[in-house]
């Protein structure tokens, strides 16, 4: 289903499914980040849909919380299967927190809004739906870039989140890039609007 109108990248809050038929394979990212065959094979059997929540407030440690609101998404990942998804909080700020969690293990990430200017890879830029109707950071930004690097497992993964125009439909979708040495996978996730 479309994303409603009302939706931008500054409001994510509700349920977004993943579109299998639309996004790309997982399988090859999954094994780049050191996931085991079994669990990538029941990670890309299963379909996840995001419970996100959008909201501003105090940002979290390390940052110092009396430097007034940040953006924070908080995102509940519920796999069809059985299969137990992960959990995502991000603030914001571009400070880096460290999260471990069953699936990729330890790791430090930070989160920022951006425009596609600031973009240099022409893969993560590629495709997004640049008009003022995507507007949605505190300064007019259209984008968000989480940046994720294993610090047991030697990959990094930069994701820029946006809306495209997908098979006519506009769709909230993440451009994905995870590298570990000289190897470089790419992967488009489609998310359809739910409620």
């Amino acid at each position: 289903m479309a994303a409603p109108s009302s939706k931008n990248i500054g409001d994510l809050t509700g349920k977004w499914k993943m579109n299998k038929s639309q996004s790309g394979a997982l399988e090859p990212v999954l094994a780049l980040q050191g996931i085991g065959w079994l669990t990538r094979k029941a990670v890309g059997a299963a379909t996840f849909t995001l419970d996100v929540k959008h909201f501003n407030a105090p940002p979290a440690p390390p940052a110092d919380p009396s430097s007034g609101p940040v953006s924070h998404i908080e995102i509940d990942q519920l796999g069809t299967g059985g299969i137990k998804g992960t959990t995502e909080k991000r603030c914001l700020d571009n400070t880096f927190r460290e999260h471990s969690d069953w699936l990729f293990g330890s790791v430090k990430g930070q989160s920022r809004w951006l425009n596609v200017e600031d973009i240099d890879d022409a893969y993560l830029k590629a495709g997004f739906l640049e008009g003022d109707e995507e507007k949605g950071g505190p300064n007019g930004e259209k984008h968000i870039i989480s940046y994720v690097e294993s610090l047991d497992r030697g990959w990094t993964a930069t994701q820029i989140w946006g809306f495209k125009n997908i098979e006519g439909e506009r769709k909230y979708v993440r451009n994905v890039v995870v590298a570990k040495g000289d190897e470089r996978v790419e992967v488009q996730l489609v998310y359809d609007f739910v409620e």
